[in-house]
């Protein structure tokens, strides 16, 4: 897309220009914020799980330095030996319970104060926490509003010490009472290992906490694992925001109000900003924002800025530029009516469930309003009963460019204070869905096609691989973490300790996601063992193209024929001897591109991508300046490209930017030829569009060359 100025319709140039900028407004602190409790349980039953409970509390801290700053974190443990909190000092009791940390402002001393969890020896009491924490809460804020939230994480298997007066269930209905008063939620983690007796104790304790639930003032989770520990707790609310709110229209006559609100969302990586170091060190209230600013100037007088009132963008079609005005635009833009509508019911078989595009909405009636509430109710129970999805046509907002199709799943409750819904699913037009059709194995000759033995064993090992047996669910969505977020946070917490340190090993929680588990692979050994007995395995030597001095090696007298490569014979199988790729850290004539991706895949440090992109632009240098004419032309172009979609993979465009821009200024007199062969296999610089920090254009490094030769003549 190019820019434009009227009337004389120039095409303009862009210029960019860079600023530190100061931040004059409210402080962090004075912005809406959370106050968060956490009460850890360190008695004997959590010791097993310890760990979990530092990893995931900090990750939550990680996750506020970087999303909330201004956001209070208060520490209370209990089950610990000595006793140290405000109600035990003035009223007495509460033992064994201690306030490793108040509400404060998140900082590193939260961090650190989640790195030296004890390991207590008392069996901790988690009503007491309860209440120490929510009396912390309201000591800090009084009756001031706010969002208030505690997190219990206990065992809950030791029995609780009785209230001087009243009943256990009584002191649940006071403490739920003052939650309610000040506005103050709670979530509670259950951890039992599978396999632990549940006494009468242990059932006490989860009807106390279930009476919490039904004054709808907690949240209660329980897991049986260490994994499904570190991600039962939310690190981040969202607070749920309406996609759309109208009339769920079932025909002209009937219609149902609605609301539509995300169900699932994807968690992304935090952006990443530039850091401008040119504010001075003395300036405390500098942001270190880099702001970008940018000037068009026309190609006849460069001098001159154009204002935007004389810009239009114009579009390439062909060797000319087509102007098109935004009220053109406008005028032709596809503007389609707010609304949901139902175009038919199917069968749920007939409706794939891999065709599911994008994040889970869910439509429910519109709060209060009771005919909405009977009429969801009747057709989600309906469409259960008779096993039928629907089919809807969703354009969520006035003046949307896109229709979206889908499909409703009936959502039927099972709960008496929640209400029926539908689950809606994106589904794909035609042109979205790639179908790869894959060679049967009926077509291939007998000699080639599995026996029932390798069919058997092939078939075992793919049930094997089934993470919901039956009657166990291996890493539930629910309660799995991502672990390349849970890495980068804890790595993001270390580079901002130790800015030279190395990626560390990865933890043993994030461990049990990633590679299999220990467990299951002794489980079925015998299969994995079946199979490797099923198939025989044999080496595929690869096939050399013969070098220009072997197919010029002839003996004089003799038919025309290549000297063979030397080969060796192991076990045997004929294999064709390599040269040993032991030496990893330099880029040799043979094979230079798998020297030097075997140099990116080492990373045996921080600085090692560094080096091998460095050691591949000296040896593509020393390649052109030792070509003429078109010889060795093939060796640097393959350089090239390889080392351009490793600047892409490893985000470093200016890299590669540069060392093209200075190898094309210095050599473009002697070896010119070879860059019209780059221009020609669409080697040129590495735009936004395919690294989001490159400052080149589509636009820009589509014409590099013909920009250079230009300003050249």
């Amino acid at each position: 897309m190019l820019m434009m100025c009227l009337p004389t319709r120039h095409i303009v140039r862009r210029k960019r220009t860079e600023a530190h900028t100061r931040n004059l407004t409210i402080p962090c602190h004075y912005k809406a914020k959370e106050a968060l409790v956490l009460l850890l349980d360190v008695g004997p039953s959590m010791h097993g799980v310890l760990q979990e409970v530092k990893n995931i509390c900090s990750t939550l801290v990680h996750k506020k330095l970087v999303y909330n700053r201004s956001d209070e974190v208060g520490i209370v443990l209990f089950g610990t030996k000595e006793t140290c909190n405000e109600l035990a000092k003035e009223l007495g009791g509460y033992k064994h319970v201690t306030v490793a940390h108040d509400i404060k402002v998140v900082d590193e001393g939260t961090s650190q104060a989640l790195q030296n969890l004890p390991a207590g020896s008392v069996p901790g009491d988690f009503l007491d926490a309860i209440v120490v924490g929510l009396d912390m809460v309201i000591r800090k804020f009084g009756n001031t509003k706010g969002k208030r939230r505690l997190c219990l994480i206990t065992s809950a298997q030791h029995p609780l010490r009785d209230p001087p007066e009243g009943t256990k269930e009584d002191q649940v209905d006071t403490i739920a009472d003052q939650m309610k008063r000040h506005d103050i939620k709670m979530e509670c983690i259950v951890f039992r290992e599978p396999g632990v007796h549940h006494d009468a104790v242990m059932e006490e304790n989860d009807r106390l906490l279930y009476q919490f639930r039904n004054r709808s003032v907690v949240k209660v989770v329980q897991v049986d694992s260490p994994t499904s520990l570190l991600g039962a707790l939310k690190t981040r609310n969202v607070l749920p925001v309406t996609v759309f709110r109208g009339d769920l229209e079932m025909s002209s006559n009937f219609k149902i109000k609605v609301w539509v609100y995300k169900k699932t969302a994807e968690e992304k990586f935090p952006t990443l900003k530039k850091y401008s170091d040119k504010a001075p060190p003395s300036d405390k209230f500098a942001s270190h924002e880099v702001k970008v600013d940018y000037e068009y100037k026309s190609v006849v007088e460069p001098d001159k800025v154009v204002p935007p009132d004389q810009r239009i963008k114009g579009y390439l079609y062909g060797p000319q530029v087509v102007p098109i005005s935004s009220a053109e635009w406008e005028a032709v833009k596809f503007k389609p009516e707010k609304g949901v509508k139902l175009l038919g019911f199917t069968d749920r078989s007939s409706i794939l469930r891999h065709h599911f595009m994008k994040d889970v909405c869910l439509f429910i009636p519109e709060p209060g309003n009771t005919k909405a509430t009977l009429a969801v109710s009747a057709i989600a129970r309906a469409m259960h009963q008779m096993n039928k999805v629907a089919i809807v046509r969703c354009v969520w907002r006035q003046g949307q460019g896109n229709v979206t199709f889908g499909v409703l799943t009936p959502n039927v409750s099972s709960v008496n204070n929640v209400q029926d819904s539908f689950y809606f699913n994106v589904l794909p037009f035609a042109e979205d869905i790639r179908e790869f059709q894959f060679r049967s194995f009926s077509s291939l000759p007998s000699s080639s096609q599995p026996t029932e033995e390798q069919q058997e064993a092939a078939d075992n090992l793919v049930k094997m691989l089934d993470l919901a047996p039956p009657g166990r669910e291996v890493l539930k969505p629910e309660f799995t973490p991502n672990p390349m977020l849970e890495r980068f946070y804890s790595y993001l917490d270390l580079k901002a300790k130790q800015p030279d340190a190395n990626v560390p090993a990865l933890e043993r929680c994030l461990r049990r996601i990633t590679e299999p588990d220990p467990d299951v692979i002794d489980q079925q050994m015998p299969l994995i063992q079946n199979l490797g007995k099923a198939f025989e395995l044999k080496e595929n030597p690869k096939k050399k193209k013969a070098r220009t001095q072997d197919r010029l090696a002839y003996t004089a007298g003799d038919q025309a024929k290549p000297v063979a490569e030397p080969s060796i014979e192991k076990d045997g199988v004929l294999g064709v001897l390599h040269p040993p790729t032991e030496n990893i850290g330099q880029i040799r004539d043979l094979n230079p591109v798998q020297d030097f991706e075997a140099m990116l895949a080492k990373r045996s440090s921080s600085t090692w991508v560094q080096k091998a992109i460095e050691e591949m632009q000296k040896y593509t240098t020393a390649l052109l300046e030792n070509s003429r004419e078109g010889d060795n032309y093939q060796k640097p172009l393959e350089c090239f490209a390889a080392l351009r979609k490793a600047c892409i993979i490893e985000q470093e465009p200016e890299e590669f930017n540069q060392f093209l821009t200075k190898t094309y200024e210095r050599l473009k007199g002697d070896v010119a030829n070879f860059f019209q062969l780059l221009s020609s296999k669409n080697i040129s610089l590495i735009s936004k569009e395919e690294a989001p920090d490159s400052d080149v254009t589509e636009e820009m490094a589509r014409s590099f060359y013909l920009k250079q030769e230009a300003a050249s003549q």
